[in-house]
């Protein structure tokens, strides 16, 4: 993948980067820091957010006419059910913090896929996954820095 972005300029690598699903911001940040791009990490965080809505309209359409037995049905599924019960109880705070976990399919996305499946209406939808997104930037950033420095964790 990195041989496709070789030539495109830095600030559209990062956004190209973070905009794929599963890897989102999880893989944007921590290439900006090893590659001392620190100065596009506000784009990588304004880029993960703003995918919200092309996600959250689009998904009317795309969950109609994609089959019950696809592997994208399958994921879906999978995000409305391990986000239900944070979203049950806590509401906007608990989609924010599954969208806040920095791990695979908990990212913007999912989390955006998620609330429209829960009937969550897209302003407080949007509010839930910002605040997420927010979050889990913060995380990958820190740990991100931490890496780079050298500095052991544990």
């Amino acid at each position: 993948m990195l041989d496709m972005l070789a030539g495109l300029p830095p600030y559209v690598k990062y956004v190209v980067v973070s905009m794929v699903p599963w890897i989102e911001l999880r893989g944007a940040i921590p290439w900006a820091i090893q590659q001392a791009d620190r100065a596009y990490l506000p784009l990588i965080l304004i880029a993960n957010i703003l995918v919200f809505f092309p996600t959250y309209f689009i998904l009317s359409w795309v969950y109609q006419h994609i089959p019950e037995d696809s592997w994208l049905h399958r994921k879906l599924e999978t995000a409305r059910s391990k986000a239900h019960p944070l979203v049950e109880k806590y509401g906007v705070l608990g989609l924010a913090f599954f969208v806040a976990i920095p791990l695979p399919g908990t990212g913007a996305y999912s989390g955006t896929a998620a609330s429209w499946l829960l009937g969550m209406g897209w302003r407080r939808a949007f509010v839930g996954v910002s605040i997420g997104v927010t979050i889990a930037f913060g995380l990958v950033w820190g740990l991100s820095e931490a890496v780079a420095r050298g500095l052991s964790l544990f």
